[in-house]
């Protein structure tokens, strides 16, 4: 400690040295190597690479030589696989053209040209990339590299034995058979890593997942499934009502039936969710699908609609829960943020009747432009309680949740003269229909009454901006919610609460 202390009190010492110090200290302590004492100091920022180069031990040198060295031997032992096969097939090649049993002169023909035959394979192979592959993701793409790099090499064999060494002896049907051998070989040693890693997918604890929708979007989802099993899905069938895929396999899943089977199929398969693959599909299909699935209370998941999917590619990490997005007929409108920002940054906001669906959810939202302030006010306990747990919960340490009921006039004037809000969403409102049916007194106090209350107070404190979240059921209202809900909307915007006070308009 004291080696601290007379760092920083000693002149010419910089606040670093004194970091550096207290490492090595610490270190010395905790009996610390060098190497983790190196760590130590990097991660305290005490050291940076120098221009000439990195001057730690275990530098990034270091490891790109390490690096290097693997992958060099990586690429010789992937050498020693391609010419070891490259002479089992020359040598099972002779065998099927003489029905095992190779005769003495043929014998020696294979066994004096079979270091050119390798050398010109391995040279070969060299050009188009055979040892740079990374086997667990071969494609057809590698295929076709592989097929043009053994026709290739035997065809230069060939003209090598024929033109330059005028070797009349050496069977032409050789040729063909060891490249079609070659092949077979080449292509199961590239194959065999990726089946072993695919056959995974059809293991115990994953999700077994029956898939509506036996188009494009399901074969790529299903090909996604088994390429990356990590996910935890197991397609265990298809959906789809076009008889001809029905009894068919796509990537080894059978298509089971149509929709009008979609019960028994259920029944018999007993998946744990419903995959929706049809990006294309109306909502009324979704629809349709979702009222036959009722019954089972299955998860329902669906792929991003075809307008919203990049490039047209299903991947598995675009799987989603069903959204009532889903199943409406119009594009959903997105509100641009930047002038609802411009609306409630740095504002000091009131929101009332914070506790309810209406008011919570307007509360989020508004948490996420910045506000200097946001009061949630609201009479239910249980409902604001939860609101502002959830909030502070995601870090918004400028929620103020106050208890309170807005037809008391006097806690409106002093919550007002407490937070002094610039900005008012009036969220607060009896909104249950039949329950306002039974309690007629009850909705006029609280969606008339209750919005006098806070306008006025609202006015009396100079708030800059008031606005009332109002409802459709105020439009030519048939109940007692609606009209008392009409009320007070229709109050506002005549301006008879307060004259000359409110800006704007409700909001419905």
């Amino acid at each position: 400690m004291r080696l601290t202390q007379s760092a920083y009190g000693r002149p010419g010492r910089s606040r670093c040295d004194a970091r550096r110090l207290q490492v090595g200290l610490v270190s010395s302590l905790l009996g610390l190597d060098s190497e983790i004492q190196d760590k130590v100091s990097f991660q305290a920022g005490l050291w940076r690479p120098s221009p000439r180069g990195l001057r730690q031990p275990g530098s990034n040198m270091a490891r790109l030589f390490v690096t290097s060295f693997r992958a060099g031997r990586q690429r010789l032992l992937l050498l020693v696989a391609h010419v070891g096969l490259a002479a089992l097939s020359n040598w099972l090649a002779f065998l099927l053209r003489f029905d095992g049993a190779i005769p003495l002169r043929e014998w020696e023909l294979f066994a004096s040209l079979l270091p050119l035959l390798l050398t010109i394979r391995a040279l070969t192979f060299y050009p188009f990339r055979l040892y740079d592959d990374l086997w667990r993701y071969t494609s057809l793409w590698d295929l076709r590299n592989l097929t043009l790099s053994i026709a290739t090499s035997s065809l230069a064999y060939a003209g090598v034995i024929r033109l330059g060494l005028g070797v009349r002896a050496y069977p032409s049907s050789i040729f063909v058979i060891d490249a079609l051998l070659l092949l077979c070989l080449l292509a199961g040693l590239r194959l065999f890593p990726r089946l072993i890693r695919e056959t995974g997918w059809s293991g115990i604890g994953r999700k077994r997942v029956l898939i509506v929708g036996a188009g494009d979007a399901g074969a790529m989802i299903v090909r996604e499934m088994r390429t990356h099993p990590s996910y935890g899905y197991r397609p265990i069938g298809f959906v789809d009502d076009n008889p001809a895929k029905i009894g068919h396999r796509i990537h080894g899943v059978r298509v089971l039936g149509g929709r009008d089977r979609l019960s028994h199929i259920i029944a018999e398969q007993t998946p744990d969710a419903v995959l929706v693959a049809m990006p294309s599909a109306v909502p009324a299909t979704i629809r349709a699908v979702v009222k036959a699935l009722e019954p089972f209370h299955l998860p329902i998941q669906t792929l991003p609609n075809l307008r919203d999917l990049l490039q047209c590619r299903v991947e598995v990490s675009q799987i989603r829960n069903l959204s009532i997005e889903d199943l409406l007929d119009r594009v959903p409108v997105d509100l641009d943020p930047e002038p609802l920002r411009n609306l409630v940054q740095g504002q000091r906001v009131l929101v009332t009747g914070a506790g309810g669906s209406i008011g919570s959810e307007l509360c989020r939202q508004v948490a996420g432009l910045s506000p200097a302030t946001l009061v949630l006010l609201d009479r239910y306990e249980n409902g604001l309680f939860a609101v502002a747990n959830e909030l502070a919960a995601a870090g918004r340490t400028f929620v103020s949740p106050v208890i309170g009921d807005i037809t008391e006039v006097g806690q409106m004037n002093r919550l007002f003269a407490e937070y002094r809000p610039t900005l008012v969403f009036h969220a607060a409102a009896h909104k249950h229909v039949p329950l306002m049916e039974g309690n007629p007194c009850e909705a006029v106090l609280n969606n008339v009454g209750g919005t006098r209350v806070v306008a006025e107070a609202a006015h009396r404190h100079e708030v800059d901006r008031f606005i009332l979240i109002s409802t459709d059921k105020a439009v030519n209202p048939v109940n007692v919610m609606g009209a008392s809900k009409g009320r007070g909307t229709a109050r506002t915007e005549t301006r008879s609460i307060v004259p000359d006070y409110f800006c704007d308009g409700a909001i419905r």
